[in-house]
């Protein structure tokens, strides 16, 4: 059996894919610890597995309005890389103390793969979306040479400053929870290997299930958890939307409250997502990559509002399997929405066939049991050479 250390930055979105994962190898009786915020990995992976805790960086709050390159700059210029200096010595400790095979870290956790690079462990990243196989920066290159040098430095200060690959594309490779068919048909960096999501079960949420009108199609609208203060004017269009469409009912998700109680819609501050979408007819969704490959394992199309960072290449990639529509975050009008739900709920449109194809192509590459094997036989045939 081997040992892996997972390292996670403090963004579920990020975690959920790793813990179905480190959940499986732990099944087969492999040693599993994991490096990170340890209040927030307690929830997920309970309190018997052993975590590491992580320093953070000082909370930085991103404005709503930023967008487009000067939102991803902010991410990283003010989050991600404060985010691995604070974790770098916490890493350290977690390598000394677990002595992976392998570590399994994050893209955007960048102090996992660059402490493993100085220690002499393999490491291999894992991608939280599919955003990151495609190039998102190949049309800015003045944007790219910055990231390039942002990492440089990092690496002069937490890695091995000898190394000059991507720390987000290290040699042991990458594992991607998506496949070909929400990616298309473009090149991919060498070593990626394409799983497909891990979608598992998870803690169960409250949830009003009887409140659900079984005579009504339900649409879930949901922006993700980081999007709260960005998202009223958006949500207020899409309950307006929803409210001359009887034979609609909207779940809308509300962790803000902005909206208080709206007759003939579900209001809600948080939602039990997977079971919830088992009975979904449609998804109004940001284009965060878990929503959407959650949605599409359940056949449901979505109407697509991308807000930044990711988000748009995701809907641009669901655009073109047919799985869904796309509408502008910023200015689509209530009869703009409604409209986009109508093509979309039209069983002639063929948004629903798309959908329920990616969402088969996704059970085919296995997700979180694939992930499991890959790293497995990785780990057994790469020896670490820590100290």
């Amino acid at each position: 059996m081997s040992r892996f250390l997972f390292v996670a930055p403090p963004l579920v979105g990020h975690l959920n894919p790793l813990v179905a994962v480190a959940t499986d190898l732990a099944g087969r009786g492999h040693e599993v610890a994991w490096a990170g915020h340890a209040e927030l990995l307690r929830r997920l992976v309970g309190p018997d597995v052993r975590v590491v805790d992580c320093a953070l960086p000082d909370q930085v709050h991103r404005p709503p309005e930023l967008t487009g390159p000067a939102a991803f700059r902010f991410l990283w210029r003010d989050f991600f890389v404060p985010l691995a200096d604070a974790m770098a010595p916490g890493v350290a400790a977690a390598i000394g103390q677990v002595r992976p095979d392998l570590v399994v870290a994050d893209q955007h956790a960048v102090a996992g793969s660059l402490v493993a690079e100085r220690l002499g462990v393999p490491c291999v990243t894992s991608a939280s979306t599919s955003a990151e196989l495609v190039d998102p920066l190949a049309g800015l290159p003045k944007v790219a040479a910055w990231v390039a040098d942002l990492l440089t430095d990092l690496r002069g200060r937490i890695g091995d400053p000898t190394a000059v690959h991507d720390p987000r594309y290290p040699p042991a490779g990458v594992v991607a929870f998506t496949t070909r068919d929400l990616v298309g048909d473009v090149p991919l960096p060498d070593g990626v290997r394409l799983v497909g999501p891990a979608v598992s079960p998870r803690p169960s949420t409250a949830f009003p299930w009887d409140r659900l009108d079984p005579d009504r199609r339900a649409v879930l609208v949901s922006l993700g958890t980081a999007n709260v203060d960005a998202g009223e004017r958006f949500l207020r269009v899409t309950v307006e939307a929803l409210a001359t469409r009887p034979q609609l009912q909207g779940v809308v998700v509300d962790p803000g409250g902005v909206l208080g109680d709206v007759q003939g819609t579900l209001v809600v501050p948080h939602v039990p997502q997977l079971e919830l979408l088992a009975r979904c007819a449609a998804v109004v969704c940001h284009s965060g990559h878990n929503t959407v490959c959650e949605s599409l394992w359940h056949g449901v199309p979505l109407v697509l509002a991308p807000i930044r960072d990711d988000q748009p290449v995701v809907a641009g990639q669901v655009v073109a399997t047919g799985a869904g529509v796309r509408v502008r975050f910023g200015r689509v009008t209530a009869e703009g929405l409604g409209a986009a739900l109508d093509v979309l709920l039209d069983p002639a449109s063929g948004y629903r066939d798309a959908a329920r194809a990616v969402g088969r192509s996704f059970r085919t590459a296995g997700g979180a049991p694939t992930a499991a094997d890959h790293l497995a036989a990785l780990a057994s045939r790469t020896p670490a050479t820590t100290p």
